[in-house]
């Protein structure tokens, strides 16, 4: 009898570790991790901004980067690409550009036919270098493409092959000659990520990565570590992630309390809450869990957050941010066990 017992009960367990286990989550993860090291052979004391660069990647959204000159926006970026098997285009906006730059445009043949001259936007990972610099009907070209993974020319519908992630910068100071994005194509950004001037720890190491590799160009030394497949295989298993209940009521609280907070002008939308989900399953995932927690939530809070919701000018004049505001009404809120 107590060894049936003895069988019941390991059998209990086994069961209990293949629910724990039921996602294999250990590519993801150790992919990540060579990613991780392959940026670091260049990128010096960003790893939150390489962290939400993979989180964006694997929740299928874009990633907006805000930052003075000089701190590695682009070509983190362009690193970011190049470990990716994947086909990358930058595109610079500038006040002259048109729709049809990036886009594509129909021309005329040599059968008298009118064809389609595909733009720099058909590619994987796009950089679009300072996105403020483009006045509005061309960043308005944007709004399809990033929403729906297509573009519509002339009547005719043309997709995008996966996958298909914009990287934009721009620049928080120089406001002259730039022209603000709307609040519709901010909120196509799954993150806004801000970032900031290293630390003396970090510059010091900056300088001295920089003098060892001599000649050598940051691209050349950054490896391809996913291709699309695998990429695809890992967005699919995001899907699978278990989210429970009490986690999915807790971000409807936090959004919703943006829309009524005094201190607030706008709240987050919808979007908004699903950007939060789709980011918690990804930050759960890399960490090797098929199950999301309070604290992937609150990770996601901030990047998905900031650039969504817009301060009452009172307290826009009074110097307060809105990662204070969401700090305020994470702390109203009681974190579900």
């Amino acid at each position: 009898m107590e060894q049936e017992h003895n069988n019941t009960a390991e059998n209990s367990s086994e069961e209990n570790l293949n629910f724990n286990n039921r996602i294999p989550l250990d590519d993801l993860k150790n992919s990540v991790e060579r990613l991780k090291t392959q940026l670091a052979k260049v990128i010096v004391g960003q790893e939150n901004f390489v962290e939400l660069l993979i989180v964006g990647l694997l929740a299928n959204g874009h990633v907006l980067i805000e930052g003075v000159p000089g701190i590695a926006k682009t070509v983190t970026a362009k690193l970011f690409a190049k470990s990716i098997k994947t086909d990358f285009s930058r595109i610079q906006f500038t006040p002259d550009l048109m729709p049809s730059d990036v886009l594509g445009t129909s021309i005329l043949n040599n059968s008298s036919e009118f064809e389609f001259k595909p733009g720099p936007i058909f590619s994987n990972i796009v950089l679009i270098d300072e996105i403020n610099r483009a006045p509005a009907k061309t960043q308005a070209a944007l709004f399809e493409v990033m929403e729906e993974r297509q573009i519509t020319i002339d009547g005719n519908e043309y997709k995008m092959d996966p996958p298909f992630m914009v990287l934009a910068t721009q620049n928080p100071i120089e406001q002259e000659g730039t022209y603000a994005l709307p609040e519709a194509q901010l909120d196509r950004f799954i993150f806004k990520i801000k970032v900031d001037y290293p630390s003396l720890e970090d510059e010091v190491k900056i300088l001295q990565s920089h003098h060892e590799r001599k000649e050598i160009k940051p691209t050349e030394v950054i490896e391809p570590v996913l291709s699309p497949e695998i990429l695809n295989k890992f967005r699919t298993q995001l899907h699978e992630i278990v989210i429970e209940e009490k986690i999915v009521n807790y971000i409807a609280q936090i959004v919703t309390k943006t829309r009524n907070h005094p201190h607030l002008f706008l709240g987050g939308s919808p979007r908004a809450s699903i950007a939060i989900m789709n980011a918690a399953k990804a930050y759960a995932a890399i960490n090797g869990r098929d199950f999301v927690i309070p604290e992937d939530v609150k990770k996601s809070l901030n990047p998905v957050l900031g650039h969504r919701i817009i301060l009452s000018p009172e307290r826009e004049m009074e110097g307060m941010k809105t990662e204070d505001v969401i700090e305020m009404i994470t702390k109203s809120i009681e974190i579900p066990r």
